[in-house]
């Protein structure tokens, strides 16, 4: 069923919310699934080259998906979404729009998102709206390898005094960029009053926290307290950016802008 003709899609203050909703899974997926890919050719060997190649290939997958549930509701092909916009409609986490740095921050990037990631599908699961419901569930399956990944990996990475100190040392500075992943679109209250999404946003951080902070103690680390004063400059839920995802997006269009028409 398209969305559109379900009767979800003909409430224009709840088609208007779950087209933001969308847009945000969507650019979720497609900005940290080209920061993944930017890995490959330099990872630190060449398993984990091919493995994140291919989670950052998964990623750019799901992207697609989101945008065309999207698409179903504000028109437009996945391609004039993911590549026609400017930065200010993007509304992907700032998180994800960050530089790959080092190792040690992409891998706990990937595991603070991928656990985020879950949770949010795990809100769609049973939901009213068919086609949401059944793209969920199919994704979550695929996402259980990248759950698992980036958790051995952390592991890995926290084995010895040393890299422990060194891996909370990244922790502490991705924390407070972290809880963006769970900052609300416009309208997201609509959609959890109506059963569209079955947990509201603070509900999600709250499950997110649980399962992550334990983890994060498994292997030693521990999970950063309350942060204050977050979204006083950016919130990619509302179009705030860095200057970051700019310069991601022009390397990212460039194919588009010099050959319109160019499919993804």
């Amino acid at each position: 069923m398209n969305l559109a003709q379900s009767p979800l899609g003909r409430r224009d203050d709840l088609r208007a919310a779950l087209a933001g909703y969308l847009l945000a899974l969507a650019d979720d997926e497609l900005i940290l699934g080209h920061r993944h890919s930017e890995w490959t050719g330099f990872a630190p060997d060449i398993e984990s080259d091919v493995a994140l190649s291919s989670v950052a290939q998964e990623e750019i997958g799901h992207a697609l998906l989101f945008y065309e549930r999207a698409g179903d509701l504000l028109g437009g092909t996945p391609d004039d979404l993911a590549y026609g916009r400017s930065p200010e409609a993007f509304r992907n986490a700032v998180l994800l729009e960050r530089p790959n740095g080092d190792w040690d921050f992409s891998i706990m990037r990937m595991f603070l998102y991928d656990r985020a990631d879950a949770v949010r599908l795990d809100g769609l699961v049973g939901g009213p709206v068919e086609p949401l419901a059944d793209l969920a569930k199919t994704l979550r399956r695929e996402e259980k390898y990248h759950l698992l990944y980036g958790e051995q990996w952390l592991r890995r990475l926290a084995a010895t005094p040393e890299s422990k100190q060194r891996v909370q040392a990244v922790l502490d500075s991705a924390w407070a960029e972290a809880q963006g992943l769970f900052d609300p679109v416009e309208g997201q209250d609509d959609l959890v009053h109506t059963g569209v999404v079955r947990t509201g946003s603070d509900a999600q951080r709250r499950l997110w926290h649980g399962q992550v902070g334990a983890i994060l103690e498994s292997a030693g680390l521990r999970a950063p307290g309350a942060v204050a004063g977050r979204a006083a400059a950016f919130d990619g839920r509302v179009g705030r950016h860095t200057d970051d995802l700019r310069v991601l997006l022009e390397e990212m269009t460039s194919v588009r802008r010099t050959e319109p028409g160019a499919k993804w």
